[in-house]
């Protein structure tokens, strides 16, 4: 009879994900997986699997904590446009705040991703195009809310929103510039119309 677990899963993967934030997959080594999750390299691997395993199961945490629970608050706001603009509110907050400059985890695989390992290639993708649907989806409800709102196809809007997203997403692996991320973020929200970016509300 299989023994049971007596370590919290979610505290575990929450440690994979800071150390896989940090250095990256390849920076990573097992040494530093023992140390930041307090568990032996046996009873990791039989829990999680091998490295890579472990890194899908921590992204795939990642995003449920982050990504994926933005935008199920923000899909609930009555007002769309206002959706969009504190989506960005809070990515601009997290990377402007963050003094280890460690961008998006799951902006960070795709640029580390191997052409070989199509599955993590394809788990990246599909998580990108959910917010890339994201965007359509509120510009579209918002120019139903807005009569008067610049009629930017919700496509190429939504287009247009995910390719700043990125590029700030990037810059936050270097040393980010506050004028620079928020002149990008502003412009883009601007030029569709949607509400402005607050800075009171970047915290």
């Amino acid at each position: 009879m299989a023994r049971p677990r007596t370590f919290d899963e979610a505290k575990i993967l929450t440690a994979a994900v800071d150390a896989f934030w940090v250095r990256g997959y390849e920076g990573t080594s097992t040494r530093d997986l023992v140390q930041c999750t307090g568990l032996n390299q046996p009873s990791l691997y039989n829990a999680f699997g091998d490295k890579r395993s472990l890194y899908r199961r921590s992204l795939e945490h990642y995003l449920e904590c982050s990504v994926r629970d933005r935008i199920r608050r923000l899909e609930a706001l009555p007002d769309a446009g206002m959706a969009v603009t504190k989506f960005f509110a809070e990515v601009v907050g997290r990377t402007l705040n963050d003094p280890l400059h460690r961008g998006c985890l799951l902006v960070n695989s795709a640029l580390e991703v191997k052409a070989e390992d199509t599955d993590l290639r394809q788990a990246v993708t599909d998580e990108i195009e959910t917010i890339r649907g994201f965007f359509r989806d509120r510009l579209h409800a918002f120019h139903q809310q807005n009569e008067g709102a610049a009629k930017v196809d919700a496509t190429q809007g939504a287009n247009h929103l995910l390719s700043v997203l990125l590029g700030i997403r990037v810059l936050a692996r270097l040393n980010p510039d506050p004028a620079c991320v928020t002149d990008a973020v502003g412009i883009a929200l601007n030029t569709l119309g949607l509400p402005p970016l607050v800075l009171s509300d970047i915290h």
